[in-house]
């Protein structure tokens, strides 16, 4: 049966220490460690998210790296769109897509993100701190990413689109010159031999127009802003609030659900992204964002609103991603946890193969 859509999901690789993050944060720190330690903050919170059948993994072990494959494909989704941070030519948390391409394992779809973000300390409470700049040195840099990027576009098993290998910019309008660098990377993948590229940015609440950048198309990101917007129900908690300076905004995921999948990804240019639900609290404590009350009932709703909104393109543009497979530490993730299991999963793969059966 040909599924109605590919669902391609991030995936986050901060499963595994690094140096940097030992030296930051302590020995041994990984997402687990912020996933781990997180208590409620108020009534009816859930936290911490602990893991069922893929446990505590670390993602420098093929088996962990194969279950989650083998996880994906049995419940529809198509590809993992992996994280890539490249800071002005140094790299990091790139040893596990790095023996996913040189293995050949897991046999399983996937694309690269380059999350083009500066990190700082904000997640734990101290957002002066910047631990690794974002930089955009120019043209040499450029040219020495995209050589770096090749091997991967060349691999079998890379997620394209009209035969063209898709890249995602997490942060677009952060890149200068965007349309320069654009052109640049379509260039060299024509001198590379490659049928082209197929780009895609990452758009925030901010109306951004790929085309204007020289980009394909955006994936559309609605997640609510540290702003409030619907009636506090959380009473106990307001008082809270006020103490302190805290920032902890929490909405009702009920209230928003409809708000993920807007119109506008029914156009060529705008691609869905689910979000099955969030709380960074593990990261940011009483500083943080949670959407209240997700369950996998209320997830079936923009599962269903994102296959509509693709039905009518081309089938090989018919892209929904996923925010996302394994972020933790964001309360953002599909791998089964003690209380919903395979839940989510298990709504996907139902819509998915609906949708498919009424084809």
């Amino acid at each position: 049966m040909q599924l109605p859509a590919r669902v391609i999901a991030f995936h986050l690789p901060q499963f595994h220490p690094i140096p940097e993050n030992d030296a930051w944060w302590g020995k041994g720190f990984t997402e687990w460690t912020n996933a781990a330690k997180a208590k409620p903050l108020y009534r009816d919170h859930y936290q911490p998210h602990v893991p069922a059948d893929l446990g505590f993994y670390d993602l420098r072990v093929p088996e962990a790296r194969a279950a989650q494959a083998q996880m994906a494909r049995a419940h529809g989704v198509a590809a993992f769109c992996y994280y890539h941070y490249w800071f002005g030519g140094k790299r990091l948390l790139e040893r596990p897509f790095e023996e996913v391409l040189a293995s050949g394992q897991p046999e399983f779809p996937f694309c690269l993100c380059w999350a083009n973000a500066t990190w700082t300390g904000i997640w734990h409470g101290n957002p002066k701190r910047v631990l690794v700049e974002q930089t955009y040195p120019g043209e040499a840099d450029y040219r020495a990413h995209f050589e770096l990027l090749l091997r991967a576009f060349r691999d079998e098993r890379y997620l394209r689109v009209d035969g063209k290998p898709l890249f995602m910019i997490y942060k677009p309008r952060d890149v200068p010159e965007a349309r320069r660098v654009s052109d640049l990377f379509r260039a060299m993948a024509a001198e590379a031999g490659l049928p082209g590229l197929y780009l895609v940015g990452v758009a925030h609440h901010d109306n951004w127009n790929p085309v204007t950048d020289g980009f394909d198309a955006a994936v559309v990101q609605n997640l609510p802003g540290l702003k409030s917007q619907v009636p506090w129900r959380y009473p106990l908690l307001k008082a809270r609030v006020k103490l302190g300076g805290h920032k902890l905004t929490v909405y009702d995921y009920q209230d928003l659900v409809d708000t993920f999948v807007p119109d506008k990804t029914r156009e060529p240019a705008y691609l869905p992204c689910l979000i099955p639900g969030w709380d960074n609290t593990p990261r940011s404590g009483m500083n943080g964002l949670v959407l209240q009350g997700s369950t996998p009932e209320l997830f079936r709703r923009s599962v269903r609103q994102a296959l509509a909104n693709v039905a009518g393109k081309p089938a090989g543009h018919r892209l929904v991603f996923l925010k996302s497979w394994n972020e933790w530490a964001e309360g953002n993730h599909m791998e089964p946890d003690l209380r919903d299991g395979h839940g989510y999963l298990e709504v996907l793969r139902q819509e998915l193969q609906t949708d498919g059966e009424a084809r």
